[in-house]
């Protein structure tokens, strides 16, 4: 890969260690400040929401400024507001609402390194090197947050509860360091020369994001597809923390632990994506992984204890690994790099915008049963997920018509 790309990926290793620790942290932080299942499955819906508020118009910011800049900063921003919650932490002043307002200056950072990082990839390397950039992006994160952060963040947290956030917030700056550092040269494309030739408007920019994924109907129907879903993983995997440590009995000190172990199964699913999709096509193994999550939320709820969950999820992980990876690829395919911040961000408001609304709802079924939101959330997106066969089978003809290098 060339250096520019291993810039990010540097900067993307360096947040993905700090973003592990808060992984494990963050909600045991929760469990100790409320026992409310609709306030703990509020944070979540924190850290998603700006996705529904401020995707568009920061994706339309990323096609027109300098993505380095916006990658950097949103980082630092992190780091600043982490470095605040921690010092609150560590002089006992720390409350639940602190904590949600935290996440959802955070989540509007991440809506901003997220949408960069993704318009970055199709701006710096070849269309055929995207699923072996992706699968990277993809191992890195699995294996510097469940290997190392997650399973450290719980004796962290036991030593100290702030102690976590402060190694987080320093991540952020050294992440948002590494951004900087990206060669100059790499970012000078025919984004800059296609500029020239779209609407000048900032927000005219944003209407052609809208109008451009509501026109192309087989992006839209994919985006719907995934949005509906994923508000059913949201649903399911909101309380989810609850469910390990209350009902199946897992000690706190462990949860690090737990959350590693199914991180092999994405590991694994990053390895293999790419080959899989060569030797089957890309359209068949989305189509596979889609449904086998789906199935696997559902079989979620039914377990009787903590090894058969952490076997039902190391296996969920594992396909939707290559879910991510595939679908990531074929977006960075079928959509021109000059427009690309803008569609993604308009995407990304539907399909993560709306997960805030299924973690809520996911928060209040969890006041009934801690299964509930579970059995509910897996068993409509079985349902979408095997409605949706037919059109996922044929996304590969219709947009991908040459084999995947």
């Amino acid at each position: 890969m060339n250096p520019a790309f291993n810039r990010m990926w540097t900067s993307s290793i360096v947040s993905n260690l700090s973003d592990g620790v808060m992984v494990a942290a963050v909600p045991l932080l929760a469990i100790s400040l409320t026992d409310s299942p609709v306030l703990i499955s509020a944070i979540g819906a924190m850290v998603m929401l700006p996705w529904l508020l401020f995707a568009i118009p920061i994706g339309a910011l990323v096609d027109r400024l300098d993505r380095r800049y916006i990658l950097a900063g949103a980082n630092a921003i992190r780091s600043g507001i982490v470095g605040i919650l921690a010092l609150i932490i560590a002089l006992d002043h720390v409350t639940i609402y602190w904590l949600l307002v935290a996440a959802f200056i955070i989540g509007i950072c991440e809506v901003a390194s997220d949408t960069t990082a993704q318009s970055l990839i199709p701006q710096i390397l070849e269309k055929k090197d995207f699923e072996k950039g992706n699968s990277r992006l993809q191992i890195s994160e699995t294996v510097i947050q469940g290997f190392v952060g997650a399973p450290l963040s719980g004796f962290i947290y036991a030593i100290a509860i702030y102690l976590p956030f402060f190694i987080n917030s320093l991540g952020f700056a050294i992440a948002s360091l590494f951004a900087l550092s990206i060669p100059v040269k790499y970012l000078q494309d025919v984004r800059a020369e296609e500029a020239e030739k779209t609407p000048k408007h900032f927000i005219a920019d944003m209407k052609f994001g809208i109008s451009y994924l509501v026109n192309e109907k087989t992006l839209r129907r994919l985006v719907v597809t995934t949005a509906s879903i994923g508000f059913c993983y949201a649903m399911g995997s909101a309380t989810m923390v609850l469910f390990i440590i209350k009902e199946l009995e897992l000690p706190e000190r462990y949860f690090g632990v737990f959350l590693a172990i199914t991180g092999v199964g994405a590991v694994a699913g990053a390895l293999v994506a790419s080959r899989l999709s060569s030797k089957f096509g890309r359209s068949k193994v989305m189509t596979f992984t889609i449904v086998a999550s789906s199935v696997e939320l559902l079989l979620s709820a039914f377990s009787p204890n903590i090894y058969v969950f952490a076997a039902l999820a190391t296996f969920g992980a594992f396909v939707i690994s290559h879910w991510n990876i595939l679908l990531m690829a074929t977006y960075q395919t079928i959509i021109p790099n000059e427009l690309y911040g803008r569609i993604h961000g308009t995407r990304r408001t539907l399909v993560w915008g709306t997960m805030p609304i299924g973690s809520l709802l996911g928060g209040v079924l969890a006041s009934f049963s801690l299964r509930l939101p579970m059995y509910i959330g897996g068993a409509i997106a079985t349902l979408i997920a095997l409605f949706s066969i037919n059109f996922l089978l044929n996304i590969e003809k219709k947009y991908l018509p040459e084999k995947t290098p």
